[in-house]
């Protein structure tokens, strides 16, 4: 196999999230962004510790379960987009897939324990209760495009106004806004030469309340008189648009960080708030602009109810909920426990947590900003269990040693990422840890990623 070189090849299997492995002339090439049992043809583009891996060019050959009438019915925007890899793949298959995935990850480092399987998610159309969409252009001076990030391109954006993972309400916003900025011949910032005005769309919805919460994030680059003439005329354009929701909020957010993330030097309100509610499990959960809260509603109630299933008897136990978000956890736990403590660094999240808590009733919770690194050596209480929420990289080795050291029987570990899950895994066994239980929860129809709930106890 030569580098450069045009090649066809089996997917014999698609390990997490998306590296197919493809069998070609003797070889074993990773190809991203290909589903089991298609034929396809790719480039190979480096060799890398004796592993060849290639960029793919063309399905050939789809895979037998592609041809399901489920399958038929994909995104318009699947060919440019990129985000729903699994889109064509009926749903049980995706399931099947995702089970077989996790499982493989944790049998590489656990000999004895109890997988459940996968459970589904509620919906696998519409699901999403939050996007954050990208202004630019599909074509080096196209026209202004809002959506998500062509396949492989750091500067495209494809135009999804027709995406499937976000309830019709999004849709509509996506397009009479990207309307509204294209009739004014409005630029977009230039990730490049960092020179322009539009920047992301950030829209939130709660499935249940039906609460919607708009974001407009540009940079500084117009006259302020121009700015506010425009924002009037934004926020009239939202307020008319014929919902199934209700926008309890709209804001205009400034960022003129270099870096291509939805952050906030400077928010004004145009109208309403900048949060909105949703329920879970029975609770009310007051969700801001830029709080973590688990991006599928109803899969969320499923992942949660998972998870309170293995933390099981609380009484007059005091629980730690590290990496806590806006304390979904801590709440759901909290009218059976004796306390319950909550530990995030996003200091927003922290403060809507304690509203929430207020909310809700509960006041046997507490929420703490900071680091966990950081924080957990000044907390004075002592937990009884703890449910470890991380991101997708897991948790710093030196607080994962701390974790650790406060010997609790039983520990939840919830993780976005199972390959981060099982690096964790093998500290927390070699410090006496034993796994018990674990289930995956499929919380992203339609894409490769998926939730692992595992249950610990120490040896």
């Amino acid at each position: 196999m030569k580098k450069g070189q045009t090649y066809t090849g089996y997917v014999e299997r698609v390990d997490f999230p998306n590296k197919g492995i493809v069998n070609a002339e003797g070889e074993k090439v990773t190809v991203k962004g290909v589903l089991p049992q298609q034929t396809v043809k790719f480039i190979a583009s480096k060799k890398k510790s004796g592993k060849w891996e290639g960029r793919l060019l063309q399905v050939l050959q789809p895979a037998p379960y592609e041809h399901s009438r489920e399958a038929a019915a994909v995104c318009p925007h699947s060919a440019d987009c990129g985000g729903c890899t699994y889109q064509t793949v009926p749903y049980e298959v995706q399931l099947e897939i995702k089970k077989n995935q996790v499982k493989k990850i944790i049998d590489g480092v656990c000999k004895e324990y109890e997988f459940e399987g996968i459970l589904p998610s509620p919906l696998t159309a519409d699901y999403r209760n939050k996007m954050e969409f990208s202004f630019g252009d599909t074509f080096k001076d196209g026209p202004l495009a809002l959506g998500m990030h062509k396949k492989g391109s750091f500067h495209d954006i494809v135009t999804t106004t027709d995406c499937r993972i976000v309830h019709e309400d999004f849709r509509k916003i996506l397009a009479a806004v990207l309307e509204f900025f294209a009739e004014r011949d409005v630029t977009f910032y230039h990730k490049m030469s960092h020179v322009g005005y539009l920047r992301h769309l950030l829209v939130r919805r709660g499935v249940h309340s039906g609460e919607i919460t708009v974001n407009l994030v540009t940079s500084t680059q117009r006259d302020a008189t121009q700015i506010a003439a425009e924002d009037t005329a934004f926020t009239e354009l939202l307020r008319s648009l014929p919902l199934e929701g209700t926008i309890v909020g709209i804001s205009h957010i400034y960022n003129d960080s270099l870096a291509d993330v939805v952050q906030s030097d400077c928010t004004d309100i145009l109208y309403g708030t900048d949060y909105f509610y949703e329920q879970l499990l029975g609770l009310k959960f007051k969700i801001s602009t830029f709080s973590f809260f688990q991006t599928n509603s109803l899969g969320a109630e499923v992942l949660y109810s998972k998870a309170r299933e293995y933390v099981g008897e609380t009484k007059d136990k005091t629980i730690f909920d590290l990496y806590s978000g806006t304390g979904t956890i801590a709440q759901i736990l909290a009218p059976v426990a004796k306390k319950v403590v909550g530990v995030e660094i996003v200091e927003e999240a922290v403060e809507a947590a304690k509203v929430n808590a207020a909310e809700n009733g509960l006041s046997n919770c507490e929420f703490i900003a900071g680091d966990v690194l950081k924080v957990i050596d000044s907390i004075e209480d002592r937990p009884d269990f703890i449910v470890l929420d991380p991101p997708r990289d897991g948790i710093h080795p030196k607080a994962l040693e701390k974790i650790i050291d406060y010997g609790v029987d039983r520990m939840v570990y919830i993780s976005c990422k199972p390959t981060s899950l099982a690096r964790d895994l093998v500290v927390l066994q070699e410090r006496g840890y034993q796994v018990i239980k674990v289930c995956a929860c499929d919380m992203f129809p339609g894409t490769p990623h998926v939730e692992t709930v595992c249950l610990l106890s120490k040896k």
